[in-house]
């Protein structure tokens, strides 16, 4: 594995949390640098970090406001 892909892997919490739970990745990364960017998407939408994911919370958590304040009301 290069030391900048190492690098960027150690430095993320989430990347490497993400590694230790699915340790096939390994084996993707050392035998080629250029899974990376696959093994980010991986990632991504394991933890729901995607733009769509976010704010399909955001709506989620607004809908749970609007009732909480519906239902004092």
């Amino acid at each position: 594995m290069q030391l900048i892909t190492l690098y960027a892997l150690k430095s993320d919490e989430k990347m490497h949390r993400f590694l230790k739970e699915n340790s096939e990745w390994y084996k993707n990364l050392n035998r080629n640098s250029g899974n990376y960017q696959t093994f980010v998407k991986a990632m991504k939408k394991q933890y729901k970090l995607n733009p769509t994911d976010k704010i399909s919370g955001a709506l989620d958590n607004l809908d749970l406001i609007s009732t909480v304040i519906e239902t004092v009301k």
